[in-house]
């Protein structure tokens, strides 16, 4: 046999290290594309996908027990009609228990903080500054005239608001009745699937589908645990110092647990905020050191027990998904990042595994079976 002297000319060789390079790059720059224009159609399509993924996480929590229903012979509209209506029950008794207990804690946190600015006036008038009553009502003055000034785009501000709040209780509405269409009709998705597009295809693409479902399913119970214990410890550390609106807070640690690593860093500084303005420096600094020592328990023990086997993400890729979700899509991109990171990763380890099973199939072959095949003398 004749030795293969196909890199023995230095020119072929770079010749083809450029064509390499250059069928790469191309390919490089076409998938590049394929990205920016999927993220455009995202952004030109927020108001449909949004309510679309707020619906699909609605309904992970609502299909276990509809499924139970289901399975003791519950029709599934019926099943599905009762537990929306029994999750918007426990949903709004938990809006009332909280707003009455902010209600109720508004105005002992008012009174605190006008004892706070009475301390900070006392404290600004002795040295080191020295400020006389004149300085301090002439920049109490200043405040005001400047907040004269901007009432236009404090009123654009509240307008802006206001829309964006009615948008989004549209949006919830929308997610609500799109979940109950997902629970009703969600098991004849997949085959509805495969009819569409071939038992072959179908085949890999509701396998996906379903790994998608039990991996956001997997990261909406886990976060929710997580979320809780959080909540748990946090509120019962604001009721042991007696700070005020300590239902509220916890519930706002709760919901902020869903937004990785910076839901847990604002809600732990609004805990901190309320205890400084409402009991002093001191309660602050004990409220902060269990704020640590929570949200370290939860990353350094809860997070990688309960959503190791499910999520499979490293911290760096959460941190680095959370900020760019929330650069694009502001709040919502930061809830949505991470499951949506999660099932794209999920995606990318099935077609690992279709890649390597093929490869196993090619090389498990006779050497006589491979087409074109040809022998050649050892180097």
């Amino acid at each position: 046999m004749e030795r293969d002297r196909r890199w023995t000319d230095k020119g072929e060789a770079i010749g083809h290290g450029v064509s390499w390079l250059a069928r790469w790059s191309l390919r490089t720059a076409l998938a590049a594309l394929g990205f920016w224009m999927v993220f455009w159609l995202i952004g030109t399509l927020w108001v449909v996908v949004m309510p679309v993924l707020l619906g699909l996480l609605i309904t992970t929590v609502l299909w276990p027990p509809a499924r139970w229903m289901m399975s003791k012979g519950l029709n599934s509209a019926l099943a599905a009609t009762i537990v929306l209506i029994v999750g918007l029950g426990v949903l709004g008794g938990v809006i009332a228990a909280i707003s009455s207990s902010i209600a109720s804690g508004v105005p002992e946190i008012a009174q605190s903080a006008q004892k706070a600015v009475t301390q900070l006036q006392d404290w600004a008038s002795g040295p080191p500054f020295n400020l006389r009553d004149t300085d301090l009502d002439r920049l109490i003055s200043q405040g005001v005239e400047q907040i004269k000034s901007s009432i236009g785009s404090i009123a654009g501000g509240l307008l802006t608001g206001a829309g964006a709040v009615t948008s989004g209780v549209v949006t919830g509405l929308v997610a609500l009745l799109l979940a109950f269409f997902f629970v009703k009709d969600g098991m004849r998705f997949t085959p509805w699937v495969r009819g569409v597009i071939g038992e072959r295809a179908g085949g890999h693409v509701t396998t996906v589908l379903e790994r998608v479902w039990v991996t956001l399913g997997s990261f909406i119970r886990s976060q929710a645990i997580v979320s809780l214990i959080d909540a748990i410890f946090i509120g019962a550390g604001l009721l042991i110092l007696g700070v005020p609106l300590a239902i509220p807070l916890a519930a706002l640690t709760f919901l902020g647990g869903f937004i990785p690593i910076i839901g847990a860093f604002i809600a732990g500084a609004l805990a901190v905020l309320v205890a400084l303005v409402s009991n002093g420096l001191t309660t602050a600094i004990i409220m902060l050191i269990i704020v640590i020592v929570v949200q370290q328990v939860e990353g350094n023990v809860l997070q990688p027990i309960l959503q190791s086997r499910s999520l499979r993400l490293h911290a760096a890729v959460v941190l680095l998904v959370v900020t760019a979700g929330t650069s694009l899509y502001g709040i919502a991109g930061a809830f949505f990042s991470v499951p949506v990171a999660a099932a794209v990763a999920v995606v990318m380890r099935y077609l690992s595994e279709v890649i390597e099973a093929r490869s196993v199939m090619v090389t498990s072959q006779p050497d006589g079976d491979e087409p074109g095949k040809t022998e050649r003398s050892p180097e």
